[in-house]
C-alpha cells in the first residue's frame, strides 16, 4: 500500500507547499494554507477499473487514443465532438454543447437553482443513458421534482443516492452511462482519506479521481458544488484548475431570472451568457431578454435610463435605476446592485469634477434592473444620465436609449459591436439613441431607421437629453 503524503494546499488560490507558509506567496493571503493528506495511488484503483469495464462498451469514437508526439501539421483542427443539451443557453455558454470526456463544474448559491437546472436537462437527454448521483437529496425528493419538471422520464435515466466514491464507482461499472452527473462534490467522499466530506483533501480527492475516469472512458461528468459567502467555489481553489469548464449559476432568490455565466472554458469563450426565468414547472429559456427586462412603463418617471449592453455575443437592453438625495447623515452613501461599486465612484467623480455638478453631499443608490449583473461598460453614459436625472428630478423622454463608455477626462470612449446594439434598440420601438461619435466611422448608418446622435463628451450627451 502506497504511503500517504502530507501536503499544505492555499484554500484561496489553489498553491502547494511542502510546508506551512503564513502568507501565500501567490495570492498574498495570510493563513490560508491547510494541511491535506494526499493518498496513494490504491486511492484511483476504482476509477481505473470502472473506465477499464467502460472501454468496451463505449463507441470507437469516444474512446482515448494512445499518447504520442505529433507534428502541428498533422493535428486535426476540426471541433471536439459534442453531445446536444437540448437546451440553447446552455449550449451556448458550453461553447456548443457538453463535449464527450470532459469534466464541466457547474457552481451556484445554495437554493438558486442548480440541481433544478442539472436535473430538467438531464430529463430531456431521452437518447442516452445518464447516472444522476445524488449525495443531498433522496430518492423520494428526485422523483417529486422529476414529476414537477418534466411529464415522464426515460427508461435510462438512473438515480443513485449515494456519497461513497467507491461504490459509485461501482454502480457505474455495473450500469455503463453516457453521462454522469454528481449532485454535488461537496458531499462525495473515498476512504482513502481520512477527513470527512466537502473538506479540501476530500474534494480534490475525488474530483481527481473522477477527472481520470472522465479522461480514460470518454464519459463526460457534471459536478455540482456550492458557492460560500464570499462568492467563491467552496472546497479548494484547485478544484477550478482540476475541471474543464466552470460555470457558475447567479441570480437572486427574489427574483425570478437566473444567469448561467462561464467562467473558464477549454473549449469554448467565456464571454458567454444563459438567462433563464425560474418558473413553477421549471427553468424556462429566455431567449429575448430585452423584451422581459422593458416590460415596465416608466414615462414621466426621473432616474431611468436604458442602456444598449451586450454579454458575449447577446445584445440586450438594460433599464438602469439611480437615486440620489440628500445625504441623512455626515458620510453620505454609495449603493450599487448590479453595478461596480468602485465605477460608480469614479463616473460621481467625472461628473463633479468634469460638468460640474456637486454630488459630494448626495446620497447615489444605482440598481440594474432584473437583478441582473453587466459587466459591459457600455452602460457608463446610462448611468450617468440616470444619475443626473434623478438629481434635477427630470424624467427621460420615452424611446431614448444609449451606449457609451466614459472616460476619465470626461470623453464618451467607443464601444465594440455598435451595429448589433443599434439594430436591438431598432427592434424593440426605440426612436433615438446617443452613442459615441467615433462609432459613426465605418458603418453606414442610413440602414437604421432610429435617430442616432453622436457625442464627444458627458456635457454633450447631457445636453442632447436634458436640452
Amino acid at each position: 500500500m502506497a504511503k500517504d503524503k502530507i501536503a499544505f494546499v492555499c484554500s484561496n488560490c489553489g498553491q502547494e507547499s511542502q510546508k506551512w507558509i503564513g502568507k501565500c506567496p501567490a495570492c498574498g493571503q495570510w493563513n490560508t494554507f491547510k494541511e491535506i493528506r494526499i493518498a496513494g495511488d490504491t486511492g484511483t484503483l476504482a476509477a481505473r477499473s470502472a473506465a477499464a469495464s467502460l472501454r468496451g462498451s463505449i463507441p470507437s469514437g469516444m474512446r482515448p487514443k494512445e499518447n504520442k508526439a505529433l507534428r502541428l501539421r498533422d493535428i486535426s483542427s476540426k471541433d471536439d465532438p459534442r453531445i446536444d443539451m437540448r437546451d440553447e443557453e446552455l449550449n451556448r455558454v458550453l461553447g456548443g454543447g457538453l463535449v464527450k470526456g470532459s469534466i464541466v463544474l457547474l457552481g451556484g448559491e445554495p437554493g438558486i437553482g442548480k440541481s433544478t437546472l442539472s436535473l430538467q436537462t438531464m430529463l430531456h437527454l431521452t437518447d442516452m443513458r445518464i447516472l444522476y448521483v445524488s449525495g443531498e437529496e433522496s430518492a423520494h425528493q428526485l422523483k417529486m421534482r422529476a414529476n414537477r419538471l418534466c411529464d415522464g422520464a426515460s427508461d435510462d435515466f438512473l438515480i443513485l443516492c449515494e456519497k461513497s466514491l467507491e461504490r459509485i464507482f461501482e454502480h457505474i461499472k455495473e450500469e455503463q452511462p453516457e453521462l454522469i452527473v454528481i449532485d454535488s462534490i461537496q458531499t462525495i467522499m473515498t476512504e482513502d482519506v481520512e477527513s470527512s466530506a466537502g473538506s479540501i483533501a476530500q474534494v480534490r480527492e475525488c474530483a481527481s479521481a473522477l477527472l481520470r475516469f472522465a479522461k480514460s472512458s470518454g464519459v463526460p461528468v457534471i459536478l455540482i458544488g456550492h458557492i460560500t459567502k464570499e462568492g467563491t467555489l467552496a472546497g479548494p481553489k484547485i478544484l477550478e484548475h482540476i475541471v474543464d469548464t466552470v460555470i457558475q449559476f447567479e441570480g437572486d432568490q427574489h427574483y425570478m431570472y437566473r444567469i448561467l455565466r462561464s467562467i473558464k472554458n477549454r473549449f469554448g469563450s467565456t464571454s458567454e451568457l444563459g438567462i433563464y426565468e425560474m418558473q413553477q414547472t421549471g427553468l424556462r429559456q429566455v431567449s429575448n431578454p430585452s423584451e422581459l427586462l422593458l416590460t415596465q412603463d416608466h414615462e414621466g418617471l426621473s432616474g431611468i435610463a436604458i442602456s444598449s449592453a451586450i454579454e458575449g455575443v447577446r445584445p440586450f437592453l438594460v433599464e438602469t435605476q439611480a437615486l440620489v438625495s440628500s445625504a441623512a447623515y455626515g458620510t453620505p452613501q454609495r449603493s450599487a446592485t448590479g453595478f461596480d461599486q468602485r465605477r460608480l465612484n469614479m463616473l460621481l467623480a467625472v461628473l463633479e469634477k468634469r460638468v460640474g455638478f456637486k454630488l459630494m453631499q448626495k446620497d447615489v443608490f444605482i440598481n440594474i434592473a432584473g437583478g441582473l449583473r453587466v459587466t459591459d461598460l457600455a452602460i457608463d453614459l446610462s448611468v450617468i444620465a440616470a444619475v443626473l436625472s434623478s438629481n434635477v428630478d427630470t424624467p427621460i423622454e420615452s424611446g431614448w436609449c444609449m451606449a457609451g463608455e466614459v472616460g476619465l477626462s470626461g470623453e464618451v470612449r467607443p464601444v465594440n459591436r455598435i451595429e448589433q446594439r443599434i439594430a436591438e434598440a431598432e427592434k424593440l420601438g426605440f426612436t433615438d439613441m446617443i452613442l459615441p461619435k467615433y462609432n459613426m466611422q465605418g458603418f453606414d448608418a442610413r440602414k437604421f431607421h432610429i435617430r442616432l446622435h453622436p457625442v464627444r463628451k458627458v456635457e454633450e450627451a447631457l445636453r442632447v437629453l436634458f436640452g
